[in-house]
Formats: C-alpha cells, structure tokens, sequence
C-alpha cells in the first residue's frame, strides 16, 4: 500500500467509523501514542484484539496524528487472500521505495527483487535468496527512510501476512531498537505472529465495559432504548462494531414486521450476516461486481484497473454505496470494514465466486502466480492443467525463499491432481516445503496425507524423512526417537538408503536426549542395514553424533577423507564440522565451518541438526564474537519457526560466553531461558550446557559452593556423565570450584571415573583437561606434573581459554612456591588471552596475581576492549580491519546506522576520537580476535 492509505482499489480495511474506536479507547489510544513517540524507547509494539474492537481505527488516529509532526508512514495491510503469495505483504509495504532498494549493497538489493520475483532468476536450492539477508535488506531501507525523516511502520491485519514477509518484517523488528523508525503491528492474536516474541511490548484491545458501551449506543442516529438496548448490550459482549451494527439493523427493520425481534440477534460472531442482508435489495449487477471486488487482493486490483477502480458516483456502485458496503476514498473505492468483504464473498454462491476468481485469473494473466490462484479458486472439481500451474508457482515461490507459499500451492495442487499418484507426489513435496517453516503439525498432516493416497514405498519414505528432519529440532525427543527408528526398522530392507537417513536424524535425537537405550537402538539398526559404499559416509556419521568416544581414533583418522569428500559443498562441509566438533577436533571443525559459510550465503531457514555445533566451536576456538552472532541467527531462526529447543540451545551456548565475559546477570538470564523452553527429562544435552554457564557465572561472581553444585549437576551422583559428550568438559572447572570449596575428593571421585571411562579414547583436549583437574585437587607438592602435562601439547593453544585458566593455575602454584621467575611467563601469557576475549572476571584474577609477581599489570588497550560490549567489540574489530559500516552491518546482520551509534559509543572508551585511529591501536589483539583463522 502506499504511505498515505490503508488499500488501494478493491483492497480492505478502511477506518472504522470515529465512534467506534474511540468511545472507551482514551487508555489504549494514550498508550498507543506514546510508544510511537520518536522520543520512545519502544521501536515496536503489537496492538491486538478481536475483529471490530477499533485496531483499525486506533492506526487510522495514531497515522494522523504522525503525519502531522512530519513523520512517514508506510503501511501495509494483511489479506486472507493474499496469505499464500510470497512476499506479497512486503512487496505491499515497499513498493513505493525503489529509490531506497536501488541505493542497497548489490547482495542486498539482488536478493530483496529476488524476493520480490523482479530480480535475476535463481534455480536450485542453494541458489535462494537468504531470508536473513532479505530481513537485512528490509531493515536497510527503514533505516534508509528513517534517516531522512522519521518513519512509522504500519502492519494492520498482520495475521493474514504471507510467512516470508512475516519473517522479514519480524527480523527487522528485532533490530529497530536505535533507529528513527517505530513499528506498529496489529493482529486478532498475537499467537499468530511467528517472530514476534512475548518481549514485544502489546496492547491488547478488550471489550468495552457496561458504561462506555451504552455510551456508545447513546451515540448511535437511532439510538434503541428498552428491552431492545438490553438484547444487543448482552448479545454484543462489548464489541464496538457489533454494538453498532447490531443498533443500525434494529433502527433498520419495518415497524410491525418481527418487531421486536423473535429470536437472538446475531452473535458477534455472525456479524457477516447483517452485512450479507443488505446485498438481498441490491441489482444483480452491483452484487456481481461486488463479489468481483471481494475476490480481488490489493495487488490484484492495482492490475485490474491501473487507474484506480471505477469511481463509486457511478449507477453500478451506488446502491452498494447507500447500503453501508462501499466507501470513497482517495483511491477510490474500498469495502467500508473488512467484515463486508467476507460477507459479500461467502454470501455469494459458489457458482457466483468461480466466475469472480475465473475473470480475474483473466485480468491478471501477466501475474503467474497471481493467476495460478485464481485459477485454482475457480476450479469446481479436479484439473490437471492448473494443478501443475500451481505446481510451478510453488517452484517459484521456493527460489525466492517462499517456503510456506509454496507448501500451500503444492497442497492446493495436490487436491487438483486427477490422479491420485500424483497428489501424494505433490503432498510429499508439500511436506518437504513445509520443513522450513517450523509447523511440525502441518508437515505430519501433509505427509498423514499422502500415507492415505499411496503405497508407494518410495513415496513413503521420503515422506517419513521430510517429517523427521524436522521432528528432530522440536523438545519432543522420546516421541520422535521412536517414530524414526521405527519407520527406519520397516525400510531397512525395501529402502536401506531411507533407513539410513532417517538413522541419521535419529542419531541427532540421541545427542539431545543423551538417553543410553537410544544407543543401543541405534547400534541394533545400523548392524541390520547392508553394507554398502556409498553409505560410509552416513555410517560414520551416526557412530560419531551418537558416540563419539567409542573408538575415537578410528574415526578422527576418517576425517581427512570426509573432508576431500565434502569439497566445497557446504551441507557436506557443515555436516564434516559437526563431526569434527564432536571428536574435539576443533581447528578441522571451525575451518569447515568458515569455508561452508564463504560457499553458502544461504543457509537455509532452519538451524541444521546440531547447529548448535557452530557456535560451540568457535566459543572453543576463542572467537566468542562470532559465537554470539551464531547464537543470534539459530535464535532468529528458531523463534521465527517456533522451534523451542533450537532456540533454547542457542541461549545456552550465549549464557556461557556471556559467563565467560563476566556479564553474570545476563548469563543467568540466557541459561534460565535456555531452561525453561526444553524438559529437562528429554533433553539432557541443553540441561548440562545450561548448568554449566550456570557454574562458570558462579565461579565469576567467587560463589564457588553454588559453582560446584551446578558443575557437579552435570554429573550422576556415582559419577557417570549425565550426558556423554557435553559433561565432559565441565571437569577441569569442577575441580576448580571444589578446589575452593573444600569438595576435592567427591570431585576425584568425578574425575577419576571419567577417565577410566574414556582411556585411550580421550582427545587430546580431554586429556589435558584431565589433567588440569588433577591438578587443582592434588596435594600442592604433587600438583606441577599435572599442570605440565594439561599444556605439554602445542595442539591445546586451539583451546586458548581453557590453555590460558591452565596457564593461571600453573603460574599461581609457581608463585605459592616462590618459583616468582617461572610464575611471570605463563601469567602473561594468560593475561593476553584472557584480554583478548574479555573475559574479564579472569583477568582481574590474574592482574592480581601478576602484581603479586612483581609485573606491571596496569590496564592496557585490550582491557580497555574488555569493556565494551561482546557488539561492540565485534564492530570494533571488523571496522579495525577497514570494513565500512555498511560491510559491517552486511556481517553481523545489523544497520549502517546501528553500527555507527556503537562505534560513536566506543571511542571515547578506547581514548580515540576518529575511525582512522583504530587500526593502529587495536590492530593487534582484536583484529586477531575477530579474524582469527
């Protein structure tokens, strides 16, 4: 829509007449203003409540009074029926701003028209464009807008939004804070609104109370009195249009004919009914045309009468006018509430609404897609032609990221389909677009679906995958363990290749589970499946994500091949990462991770199994910057997707660097949310990682009694890990937290049972932590071989966090030793690393132990990095490095202009006063720190 109105030709949602939004509304009305303030600290703010309580009209206000001060408004309306078409919510919004998209970086401005069908054409699907990059776009061009005059951003009816554009919208919402653009979004529920999360600021729009509802009446032409006011105050429930309509039908009715009333009026509900009733008196003509215009989506009437529609003076719109179901506007005609629409097009026949969608699949021929839907609205039974058109919109859609839009072109398809094969083809491929958009429920349907149409075993399989793939990311592991192991048991013999994948997932949903009798499933289905070449890869796999200290070094010496394999695809390069992640091979992780990422601008709309792995890895490698900004896209993601555990992995990873830097508060905060999105009981994987930050921000705050009780959480209380993978390294700080709480021999015990259990099958890393734990709980005259041994390894320097603690604990027993001389190297060495990362708790400890040494310890420019923000110092580091603001916000999914206001922010902290200064102060350790290979 443009910046001025609410639609545009046959589009919906005029302004509720003036009574209706405001009798009752000072409060909301109030509040609303406020939060679109340019002095607001509220950049985005979710206004909700039941058709015909006054969003519509509350907006109408609030755009007035905006425009007004100077502010530009862009604004956008959601259409049922235009809920299936890809990005077409967001096209609706920025239509007008071609000036803004052209000015884009080329990625940006590429990947926006690809969204928008307008760009070059992309195949494949890897070659779509990257919804993270679109919402960066989107945020681009507001804050483009903004810069040149404030914006108000107005997303009325956002529940009918398509979900591409909802998840671009939503993206940059999360981003607005800083910027001179408020956001108001308005919906029937707010559960309809992925990507909006509960920390969206939300006015809810109740119904009036008894006073402001007979208020209301009392301002009605006709105001109904007696029994008659009484029916519609109960009948109404406080609904302000329905307190009006129902006030105009009674004034309305023949005196003496049914007067009063002999039934119940109409319930809010069925308020369609009343506007239905008025279209009985109207000329066939002008109900035909009406249906024609109930049929149309804004876009469709933009293409139909580019000019505008007809004028409403004209004798076909006229006795539509007087009855109260068409409107002027400056744009021409419009239905008078969004409720007209739906009564005129549900009053109509079905007959009558096939001929509708029929002429205007005619008018819009040049739009496929467009055409593609109103060809399939006006189909009465089964049509092979236009299920295959729908076939190749939902291809479309998919190119340019429409998952959604395309699972429901192929659903429709699939109905149209003749043949039955080919509807459970087309619902299976449904089921596969659908995986990206979160909706477990809908993609179980789809494949419930085709599992009713076929037999085909092919067909059915990939239908389980396509459901599997999915199920794994959701909090409902036992469930989902048990389905996929049993769809693998049944094609073990007829499809072994599908068994195998879905072993795949299933070995994804042990790692989260950390359950020992999915193990042993797993192990009795991979020993039933036939060797075969061409699944090695998959194999190994399996026996790494769901033991990968069983045999280790037989699968670390696959890795060179598997990392030849993966070339530089970037799913097989992922998949390699995670593996390597697992068996600690770090530096092999974290380098696949980069060159995945250099080949892979899009990675897809859903975290990959085990994404969590990324961010793990580089929190290990020391690149806690690039960490966080991983955790901030599985967090997107998830939360746009609805996909809990994702989201709750993502915190965890997020609360331990947090620990790690000394932002304890925040930590605590990230791991209880971590906490509070998974069962505890079924995902053991998450619970570990949470209580560990939970431990490390503990020890940074010296509560080391509250440290070790969560530290040794992580452990059964014979020892055992609670999970096999992610307990482990939790043993070096658990012992330093005993070590300071008088717990050394419970935490021997811990220690000691890790290692029988591991032996030979300990990593390096492992072994090192081992030995590092040994040391903090042996006697001090029994301590330093130990504490040699955890840094005896050149290859731990790939763990410089967890080298340099050892490092401090080597140079603290040196000094308590009066070994000073020795003592002063490895603190120094530590105070850089722990300087570089700001982790700033260790630091502290270890200037004070440095003085304590006779070392200057004074503050130098990494301690003064340390105190700016993880953001901060990430755009610090990149901007050191010669990126441009825009390049920096292109990386870290940010604005130019949020970029700078952090840069403005850290200079003074860093004693400089011009971009130029930076490279030559911070070249050294914090270009390092953001660009480390």
């Amino acid at each position: 829509m443009d910046e001025q109105t609410a639609g545009s030709g046959g589009g919906v949602g005029p302004e509720a007449d003036q009574d209706v939004a405001f009798v009752g509304r000072g409060t909301e009305l109030s509040r609303l203003l406020r939060a679109v303030d340019p002095a607001s600290d509220e950049p985005v703010v979710v206004l909700v409540g039941d058709t015909g309580v006054g969003k519509t009209a509350l907006l109408g206000r609030v755009v007035r009074r905006a425009e007004a001060r100077g502010v530009r408004v862009l604004r956008a309306e959601g259409s049922e029926s235009e809920s299936d078409l890809v990005f077409s919510a967001l096209h609706q919004l920025l239509r007008r701003a071609h000036a803004e998209v052209d000015r884009l970086p080329e990625r940006q401005s590429t990947a926006l028209r690809s969204a928008f069908g307008t760009g070059p054409a992309v195949s494949g699907p890897t070659g779509a464009p990257d919804p993270m990059l679109i919402g960066l776009a989107v945020l681009s061009v507001l804050s483009a807008l903004g810069d040149a005059r404030p914006l108000l951003v107005v997303l009325d009816d956002a529940q009918w939004f398509d979900r591409a554009s909802l998840d671009a919208l939503s993206f940059a919402a999360r981003r607005l804070e800083g910027e001179p653009v408020t956001m108001v979004v308005t919906a029937r529920d707010r559960d309809r609104l992925p990507g909006f999360d509960r920390r969206t600021p939300v006015i809810a729009l109740e119904p009036l109370d008894g006073e402001a509802a007979n208020h209301l009446l009392d301002l009605q032409p006709a105001s109904p009195t007696g029994l008659m006011r009484t029916r519609i105050l109960d009948q109404a429930g406080g609904n302000p249009l329905a307190l009006v309509e129902l006030a105009r039908a009674a004034a309305a009715r023949t005196p003496g004919v049914g007067s009063p009333f002999t039934g119940p009026l109409p319930l809010p509900d069925h308020l369609e009914r009343i506007f239905a009733a008025r279209l009985a008196g109207l000329p066939a003509a002008a109900r035909r045309a009406l249906v024609v215009l109930a049929a149309m989506d804004g876009i469709d009437a933009g293409i139909a009468f580019p000019a505008g529609p007809p004028d409403a003076g004209d004798d076909l719109w006229l006795p539509a006018e007087r009855a109260g179901l068409v409107r002027r506007t400056g744009q021409g005609l419009r239905f008078r509430h969004p409720l007209v629409r739906s009564a005129v097009y549900h009053a109509a026949s079905a007959g009558e609404r096939q001929e509708a969608h029929a002429a205007l699949a005619e008018l819009v021929r040049d739009e496929p897609d467009r055409r593609a839907w109103h060809r399939a609205a006006a189909c009465s039974g089964p049509d092979a032609a236009v299920s295959a058109e729908l076939e190749r919109t939902a291809d479309r859609a998919r190119r340019r990221s429409g998952h959604a839009a395309a699972a429901h072109a192929l659903q429709r398809a699939a109905d149209l389909a003749p043949r039955r094969a080919d509807s459970a083809r087309l619902l299976v491929g449904a089921a596969g677009a659908a995986v990206p958009t979160g909706d477990l429920a809908w993609v179980e349907e789809l494949t419930a679906a085709a599992r009713a149409l076929t037999d085909d075993p092919a067909l059915l399989a990939s239908a389980d995958v396509q459901a599997g793939r999915l199920a794994v990311l959701t909090v409902r592991h036992t469930v989902v363990f048990s389905r996929l192991v049993q769809a693998s048991e049944q094609l073990t013999v007829s499809r072994p290749a599908a068994a195998l994948d879905l072993l795949t997932a299933a070995a994804v949903v042990r790692y989260y589970s950390g359950a020992d009798t999915q193990l042993r499933r797993i192990e009795e289905l991979l020993g039933h499946l036939a060797e075969d070449p061409s699944s090695t890869d998959m194999r190994i796999w399996v026996k790494a994500v769901s033991n990968p200290f069983d045999d280790r070094d037989r699968l670390v010496s696959l890795l060179p091949r598997l990392a030849a394999g993966a070339g530089r695809q970037p799913e097989r390069l992922t998949a390699f990462g995670i593996m390597a992640w697992l068996l600690d091979e770090t530096p092999q992780a974290v380098r696949a991770f980069d060159e995945a990422f250099d080949h892979w601008e899009s990675q897809g709309q859903l975290p990959e199994g085990l994404g969590g792995a990324v961010a793990w890895a580089y929190t290990e490698r020391g690149r806690w910057d690039q960490a966080r900004a991983a955790c901030a896209r599985t967090t997107a993601v998830g939360l746009t997707a609805g996909l809990d555990h994702a989201v709750a992995c993502a915190a965890a990873v997020d609360a331990t660097v947090l620990a790690y830097q000394g932002d304890t508060t925040e930590a605590r905060s990230r791991a209880d949310e971590a906490l509070a999105l998974i069962d505890p009981l079924e995902s053991r994987s998450v619970l570990v990682y949470a209580r560990r930050a939970l431990g490390a921000a503990a020890a940074a705050d010296g509560a080391y009694e509250t440290a070790y009780g969560l530290l040794r959480s992580v452990f059964t209380t014979e020892g055992a890990p609670l999970h096999y993978h992610a307990s482990y390294p939790a043993l070096a700080e658990l012992a330093a937290a005993a070590a300071r709480c008088g717990r050394r021999d419970d935490a021997a015990g811990v220690v000691e049972r890790a290692a029988r259990t591991l032996a030979d099958d300990a990593s390096p890393r492992l072994r090192a932590l081992i030995s590092r734990a040994r040391g903090l709980l042996a006697e001090p005259e029994d301590a330093e071989p130990h504490f040699r041994a955890a840094l005896a390894d050149p290859v731990l320097a790939h763990w410089p966090f967890e080298r340099a603690q050892t490092q401090l604990d080597l140079a603290e027993w040196l000094r308590r030793r009066r070994r000073i001389t020795e003592a002063r190297k490895p603190l120094m060495d530590a105070l850089e690393t722990f300087s570089r990362l700001g982790a700033r708790p260790w630091m502290e400890r270890t200037r004070a132990e440095a003085r304590a040494a006779g070392l200057d310890a004074t503050a130098t420019i990494p301690d003064a990095l340390a105190e700016l923000s993880p953001q901060q110092r990430q755009i610090v580091g990149l901007a050191a490095g010669g990126l441009t603001n825009r390049e920096i916000g292109e990386k870290l999914f940010l604005s130019p202009r949020t970029v700078g206001s952090h840069l403005y922010r850290s200079f003074p902290k860093l004693g400089i006063t011009a971009r130029s200064q930076l490279r030559g102060l911070i070249e050294g350790p914090l270009t390092k720190a953001a660009h480390q290979e």
